[in-house]
């Protein structure tokens, strides 16, 4: 196998606790290929092809071909780019990582998967496009049709197009947009906000690093409970509480009832779907008698029910 060693990165910098994905800290990054190298000096490139790999203390990327996008590091002389473990500090920079065919990048405990990637060091962000895309974390599964980015600094997954997130415990959630937040210690030497905050938020426990916070979504929104399925325009689901908002034309069915409303609090841990009025409002809805207890419309709003056939018996 041929081997480059030695692509020097400059020192950026970074907090104690290391991130799920995270190509910005650790020492040079070691790229291998089976196939070989080429060098394209003019475009400041070097390829690997052939079950090529780059790896960077306990992140590794995988793919049929990758390029290796370089340049030269602020204040460094001129000079040759990074040909070997020689290369010295002074020199060249890699800024950009991208990645093509069955890639996989990897972590001891994370993995993201699709048909091409883009690692831009300078912003800590991945960005994965193609079939089959997904993020697989011990607190969550996201998958996606369009694309799907990784802020390794901003702690967060952004999954485009019929995005899905089910996490460890079975939730779930989809949208045309989702965004998850993990929560993540603040670096050493952090200051303390100068206004009191509340106990639970005051400071992360660093054993809660990546833990699922919170996820945002967008567009098309459907949250399922064991009973009932609801859907409207934007949602906010807390991992902490099992509590989700939901608001825009929502809609919440149980079997064939159906309830409409502007805006309902659904409590993923035990499937009570609450459905609020907007205030001088009424929540309206179909309630089939033979259903299951339909979901609560809360307050003292009443659902608009169909009128009872002549003789029909009460349920």
């Amino acid at each position: 196998m041929k081997r480059i060693l030695g692509l020097i990165l400059a020192c950026v910098p970074i907090s104690a606790i290391a991130q799920p994905i995270d190509l910005t800290r650790g020492g040079p990054i070691d790229v291998t290929a089976a196939g070989g190298f080429e060098w394209h000096d003019q475009e400041q490139q070097v390829i690997a092809y052939g079950d090529a790999r780059a790896v960077r203390q306990d992140a590794t990327i995988l793919a049929d071909r990758l390029i290796a996008h370089y340049r030269k590091r602020a204040g460094a002389s001129t000079g040759t780019p990074p040909a070997s473990a020689g290369a010295d500090q002074g020199g060249n920079e890699i800024y950009r990582l991208e990645a093509t065919g069955h890639v996989r990048i990897v972590t001891p405990t994370d993995e993201a998967v699709g048909d091409h990637a883009i690692y831009d060091i300078d912003q800590a962000v991945l960005v994965m496009t193609g079939g089959a895309l997904r993020l697989t974390t011990p607190q969550q599964i996201v998958t996606a049709r369009d694309s799907l980015e990784y802020w390794s600094d901003r702690k967060m997954a952004v999954a485009r197009g019929a995005a899905v997130v089910v996490t460890a415990d079975g939730k779930r959630v989809s949208a045309d947009t989702l965004v998850a937040y993990t929560q993540t210690p603040p670096p050493d030497g952090a200051k303390p906000a100068a206004k009191p905050q509340p106990a639970a938020a005051a400071k992360t426990d660093p054993a809660t690093a990546g833990k699922l916070e919170r996820i945002e979504a967008f567009g098309n929104v459907e949250l399922r409970t064991v009973a009932d399925i609801v859907r409207g325009e934007r949602a906010v689901y807390v991992q902490d509480t099992g509590m989700a908002r939901i608001v825009g034309a929502v809609r919440i069915t149980h079997g064939q009832t159906q309830i409409n409303g502007p805006a309902a609090d659904v409590n993923m841990k035990t499937g009570i779907a609450h459905m609020t009025a907007a205030p001088g409002g009424r929540v309206q809805g179909l309630i089939v008698p033979n259903d299951a207890q339909p979901p609560s419309t809360g307050g003292t709003t009443k659902p608009a029910a169909t009128p009872a056939k002549p003789g029909a018996k009460k349920p």
